[in-house]
């Protein structure tokens, strides 16, 4: 583990939380009513259990959105929803009106990441490199000869197209020519009405997690899905893809990374934790493609085993992440 990690890993070993863990009352909420449901009640199920055999007074809440009462009984809400109606800012702002403490980013920043044209817009402006792409708003009728030239005019094939405010690679593909493009864009508008068409990039797929208030970048993983693909069914299931935690890079790169994902961090508003997910060219050149605000906590998720590789526990991963709980207005 590199100097710089170990250093500020060391002011997390004692965490304020800790001394009130039998005075406060921790709500896990999850489950919400977005299409990763299934994947979120994991994640929650993981975070609960960890609050438990950590000793906090902790409550399991599957929330469904139709009970907001649920929170008037809870000191602190971990959040562990994922999708619309949760990570969007949606829940953030009803906790907020509620006075209670959650885990993870505010409302702005929770709806900027999750909606990729707009999080893209803001990369471009702060100058984060990321793969050129055309955001498509689907309230009206498509237009396919237009949007067919103006791919052609501005991002070219093959390139990637998904809904803008879906998580775990639902609703995406990859296209070679447009003589698919028509199709993808049906599938994504199953999903989203927004949708993203991005210039696809051949290379090695690398995240960063970061936690803490001012975040702290645990080590680079790089994700080799054994299909060559890394969707839903390679993300979620055991042995399907190989991570290589810390990622093999040289020292200059995986700091000019980390400080990449520290970066789009910040300019986003985001805190607490998060997870950015970046292409590495064949020039060793790195794109980001978009930051999680609430990134999975399952057995196979990312954040945890880049946890592990800087000796931190699933455990005290988890109570990290509830001591940066506050209100953020």
């Amino acid at each position: 583990m590199d100097l710089k990690i170990n250093s500020t890993l060391d002011s997390f070993k004692k965490l304020e939380i800790e001394k009130k863990k039998q005075d406060i009352r921790v709500g896990v909420i999850c489950g919400g009513i977005s299409s990763e449901r299934e994947i979120s009640l994991k994640t929650g199920e993981g975070i609960f259990g960890a609050l438990k055999s950590s000793g906090y007074n902790v409550q399991f809440i599957d929330f469904k959105g139709d009970n907001i009462s649920v929170f008037k009984n809870i000191d602190i809400a971990f959040l562990a929803l994922h999708g619309k109606y949760g990570e969007d800012g949606t829940v953030q702002g009803v906790l907020e009106l509620l006075k209670v403490p959650y885990t993870g980013s505010g409302i702005l920043a929770s709806s900027l990441a999750i909606d990729k044209i707009f999080a893209k817009k803001i990369f471009v402006f702060e100058e984060i490199p990321t793969p050129d792409y055309i955001g498509l708003d689907l309230k009206d009728p498509v237009n396919f000869d237009e949007i067919k030239n103006e791919v052609i005019k501005k991002i070219g094939y093959p390139l990637v197209v998904k809904p803008s405010r879906e998580g775990s690679t639902i609703g995406i593909t990859i296209i070679q020519g447009e003589s698919d493009l028509e199709d993808a864009i049906n599938f994504a508008k199953i999903y989203d009405q927004r949708i993203l068409l991005e210039k696809f990039i051949t290379g090695r797929q690398i995240t960063v997690s970061l936690i803490g208030d001012k975040p702290t970048a645990l080590p680079i993983i790089e994700i080799k899905p054994k299909s060559g693909f890394y969707d839903f069914k390679s993300k979620y299931t055991a042995g399907l893809t190989e991570y290589i935690t810390p990622a093999m890079l040289d020292n200059n790169l995986t700091e000019m990374i980390k400080e990449l994902a520290v970066k789009t961090h910040n300019c986003l508003g985001c805190y607490g934790i998060s997870r950015v997910d970046l292409i590495l060219d064949e020039n060793y050149m790195p794109f980001v493609l978009e930051i999680n605000t609430m990134p999975g906590m399952t057995a196979t998720s990312l954040v945890p085993k880049a946890a592990a590789a800087a000796k931190i526990s699933f455990e005290k991963l988890v109570e990290i992440i509830l001591n940066y709980s506050k209100l953020k207005m």
